[in-house]
């Protein structure tokens, strides 16, 4: 409630400014700085109430507490009742155990005189009249659990959850229901793409009828994956057909209708397929990217011409050769399709070793394939394909960018992806059904860090080499904020959006000699350089505090919050991980993690470790219950974890420290995906000594992975991998249940 009651107010701002009503804006900023509700914000209720018992006003407290029973309390059922008196109670008591803790007596005197009149009648209060005149009553037996940390946590919890439902439950008023329609388009929205996906590994399992596999051979192979192609690809596969013939709806849906039902279509005459298909984002199913395992037949050698039901026109006899070998090429497709899905793993394996004297004849009809690496990937991998863990169904370039790339991130909805390159252009993109680019962010400033806002995750955060955080719209496509961070430290390495919404922890740190991509020999200085960490309130818009780094400032390069928000662990210049309790503000526990500068951290699946990825080369996995206690640790190549390398001519080298995530996990933890030389790897993470194992090379790259990420939606998951020539892969993946 409290996010559409944020942008209700922002809402209203706007279009009073829109109609002139100046005045009235004045009034209603003036009344949101003195609002008692705080926005419906429930942290920022507890700490009024907090900032009153800090302050000793007994007065304040109980007026604001009855203006919180007329405005909120009084609208419950009767059965309530008795719960708001004991959290009142509660909340009393909690003042009363401050100023006896704060050795404040004559505070403590005047609540029993000033609340004798009220309390003396009431049962739970008539103990608590002899507090006073006690010499030690946190060791008295009555006292004792009220002047425990425990009690005043869980009185302070049930408070908070005790308003948070008020407010879920409130009846809303029709300008505030927007945002639960928001709520449910977004998520029919997400549904909608989930079982697009599924569709399409539904349609790697089928097994078509012969009356569809005639429709497939008459219509053209991009018909089928229309909703994939971006209007750049279009273009292209449209300029290489004669200009003549009817060009088939881009509708999606429209491959899946009767043949009764679809616009009459022409076969084309240009053999195989277009070469940007191969090369650009083009969806692609799993048993199209599969080189041949058997020997063809005879009747797929000499297929017969299907006759074309009335309605379809048919090329003259010039190209008639044209459509035998499309039609070969699709049985030949059908047909693998077929073995990959339907036979065991042991007959696949087998048929590995016969596929050796038919593979030149496959390759004569079949696809082309990127390069010769990518055919000799496909070959060796296809033998194991039904042991996997993963099915690769395609694979999409995303080719704006042009300089190496820093960051790559997919929001909290799996809906939007923002790239930040070394030139300091961002780019907003969506990929589903098919990739096209929102928005681009140019900045005069250096920008070196971005992340995505949890609530809304419309919000994008930028932080820049000038000292300067923005929080940027990406439907409006405009700045809503620029935050001053600070001068003696301009550089923003590392930006996290807290899940609760409400703040982000910035990580700032002082110039040094180097940028995110440089040509020296040694890219890295030896000295850790000073760093702070900030934690900023987004509604306010205001420093909320500075964390304290022992032993002394230093740079923090990553940052992670835990699902709740709970918990935030950095790792830093310096080598040591740092974890921060954020109910407290305070470090939790450090550990040196790393020789050298620790790169990326994450939470594991179960929170109850942590992983690293550090200059040293070692991914390792910590235990949080027991500070600097390694659970596992392996050696990664350079490759993985930088600092990354593209060679150039005349042994030009461009190295690049890492910036961006390094590493991340499926949806159920068991399995990291890790940067290389040409493309993400996908490895398995087990138990005790065995180490990694490497389950999947996502490919596709010719310079170096520099970032990646990984969304999970339902059985199909998303990769994400960010290279230094500015080219970005999407790798849809199908998770194959054992």
């Amino acid at each position: 409630m409290a996010s559409a009651v944020e942008r209700t107010d922002d809402l209203v701002r706007e279009y009073l400014l829109y109609r002139g009503f100046t005045s009235t804006l004045k009034h209603l900023d003036n009344e949101i700085k003195v609002d008692k509700e705080k926005g419906f914000r429930v942290d920022k209720i507890i700490e009024q109430l907090q900032l009153f018992i800090q302050n000793y006003d007994l007065v304040g407290l109980k007026e604001y507490w009855a203006y919180l029973d007329r405005r909120l309390f009084c609208r419950l059922e009767d059965i309530y009742r008795p719960t708001v008196n004991k959290l009142r109670t509660s909340l009393f008591r909690y003042y009363v155990v401050y100023t006896v803790q704060t050795k404040n007596v004559e505070k403590t005197q005047e609540f029993f005189q000033k609340q004798a009149p009220e309390l003396q009648g009431q049962v739970e209060w008539r103990d608590w009249f002899i507090l006073p005149f006690i010499p030690n009553p946190e060791q008295n037996q009555v006292f004792a659990s009220y002047f425990s940390r425990q009690w005043a946590d869980t009185f302070l919890v049930s408070l908070h959850n005790f308003l948070s439902v008020l407010f879920q439950c409130m009846p809303l008023p029709v300008l505030l229901s927007f945002d639960a329609e928001m709520q449910r388009t977004t998520g029919l929205q997400e549904e909608n793409d989930t079982l697009r996906q599924i569709l399409f590994a539904m349609q790697g399992d089928s097994h078509p009828k012969r009356g569809e596999e005639i429709i497939h051979h008459r219509l053209p192979a991009y018909v089928q994956h229309m909703d994939r192609l971006g209007d750049t690809e279009l273009d292209l596969v449209s300029s290489q057909r004669p200009a003549n013939l009817v060009t088939p709806s881009r509708n999606f849906f429209s491959t899946f209708l009767p043949q009764g039902k679809r616009a009459p279509a022409r076969t084309p005459q240009a053999s195989g397929s277009s070469p940007t298909q191969s090369s650009v984002g083009r969806k692609d199913t799993a048993a199209n990217h599969v080189v041949k395992t058997k020997e063809p037949t005879p009747s797929v050698r000499e297929p017969k011409m299907a006759v074309p039901p009335p309605g379809v026109m048919v090329e003259s006899s010039s190209s008639s050769s044209t459509g035998v070998s499309r039609q070969r090429r699709h049985q030949d497709h059908e047909k693998e399709r077929k073995e990959l899905f339907s036979k065991p793993t042991q007959q696949t394996v087998e048929r590995k070793g016969e596929s050796s004297d038919s593979e030149p004849h496959a390759d004569t009809v079949g696809e082309p394939s990127d390069s010769p690496t990518n055919q000799a990937r496909a070959s060796s991998d296809i033998g194991a394909a039904m042991e996997q863990p993963f099915i690769k169904l395609s694979q999409e370039e995303y080719a704006e960018h042009h300089s190496s790339i820093m960051h790559c991130r997919v929001d909290s909805s799996g809906r939007r992806v923002a790239s930040l390159d070394v030139d300091g252009v961002i780019k907003v993109w969506s990929f589903n059904p098919m990739m096209q680019t929102k928005a681009t962010i140019m900045s005069k400033s250096p920008l070196l860090s971005l992340e995505w806002a949890t609530k809304p995750d419309r919000l994008l955060l930028l932080g820049s080499g000038v000292g300067t955080v923005r929080l940027y719209d990406t439907d409006a496509k405009k700045n809503l904020y620029e935050m001053q961070i600070d001068e003696a430290h301009p550089r923003i390495l590392s930006l996290a959006y807290s899940p609760s919404g409400t703040s982000f922890v910035c990580s700032a740190a002082a110039h040094v000699a180097r940028t995110g991509s440089v040509t020296e020999a040694v890219p890295r200085v030896v000295l850790p350089v000073s760093g702070k960490l900030l934690l900023w309130d987004t509604k306010t818009i205001k420093q909320q505090l500075q964390f304290s780094l022992e032993p002394g400032p230093v740079a923090i390069n990553c940052t992670a919050f835990n699902h709740n928000g709970n918990l935030l662990v950095t790792g830093a210049a310096d080598g040591m991980i740092r974890l921060f309790d954020m109910q407290r503000y305070e470090s939790a526990m450090s550990w040196k993690g790393h020789d050298g500068e620790v790169y990326s951290v994450e939470f594991s699946y179960d929170e109850n470790t942590v992983f690293s990825i550090g200059q040293d080369g070692k991914f390792i996995q910590w235990n949080i219950h027991r500070s600097g206690v390694k659970q596992s640790e392996y050696s990664l190549p350079q490759d993985a974890t930088g600092p990354f390398v593209l060679s150039g001519y005349s042994g030009y080298k461009q190295v690049q420290v890492p910036r961006g995530r390094l590493f991340a996990f499926d949806s159920e933890g068991h399995h990291v995906l890790t940067c290389s030389n040409n493309g993400g790897l996908i490895y398995r993470l087990n138990k005790g000594e065995s180490g990694l194992e490497s389950v999947l090379a996502l490919g596709g790259h010719k310079a170096p992975v520099v970032t990646v990420d990984w969304c999970s939606a339902v059985d199909c998951g998303t990769c994400l991998t960010a290279s230094m020539d500015g080219k970005i892969k999407l790798s849809t993946l199908l998770a194959q249940k054992s």
